[in-house]
């Protein structure tokens, strides 16, 4: 499931360097960043001064969490986070509680993004390095070509559900969608079989 978070309310417990990376991926969702921290990494003061989140330098209460669709505990305490969890299970809160999957009601994907297509890579918080491991792997395997090839597949597949339901445009829709030039195509489609003597 990937969620739309333009114009939510996202806090972040915790000001430092894990608690940026987290803000940078919010920010580029559109989503409004609240950030509860008594300190806070230059990138996020910078953030702050900038008018992209909002900062309150003070220690975290249940109240900052009033409005707010899902929350990140990235404190460098583990008893912090947990308080955090509890209150947001309390106000039916979204919380992500980071390196605690116990705590957590969704985890953060390794994403591979090339324009509309996105490959996200998740292994349920278990190992965060294995999945950015494959986030590399598949970065190599969709380079930025894809980015137009999604485009185009979009761009012909609005045109053909603008024809009545039929095998044909079923056919079609199946056809559009795979890449015929890509020379990194032979590495993602499977191997064709060797004809039989």
């Amino acid at each position: 499931m990937m969620m739309k978070l333009t114009g939510r309310k996202c806090v972040v417990i915790g000001a430092g360097s894990v608690a940026a990376a987290k803000i940078e991926g919010l920010l580029a969702c559109g989503a409004r960043p609240t950030v509860i921290s008594p300190r806070a990494v230059s990138q996020i003061r910078a953030w702050a001064k900038a008018g992209k989140l909002v900062w309150h330098r003070r220690r975290f209460s249940p109240r900052a969490l009033k409005g707010a669709f899902l929350a990140i505990a990235a404190t460098d305490s583990a008893a912090i986070n947990a308080t955090v969890f509890r209150a947001c299970q309390t106000r039916r809160v979204l919380c992500n509680s980071v390196d605690d999957p116990e705590h957590c009601n969704f985890f953060y994907p390794a994403v591979v993004k090339r324009g509309a297509l996105q490959i996200a890579i998740s292994t349920s918080g278990r190992s965060p390095a294995l999945a950015a491991r494959l986030r590399r792997e598949l970065a190599r395997q969709f380079g930025p070509e894809w980015s137009a090839f999604v485009e185009q597949v979009g761009e012909q597949r609005r045109e053909l559900l603008k024809a009545p339901p039929s095998a044909l445009r079923k056919r079609l829709l199946k056809q559009i969608a795979v890449p015929l030039e890509f020379p990194i195509s032979r590495r993602t489609r499977p191997a064709k079989k060797k004809a039989s003597p």
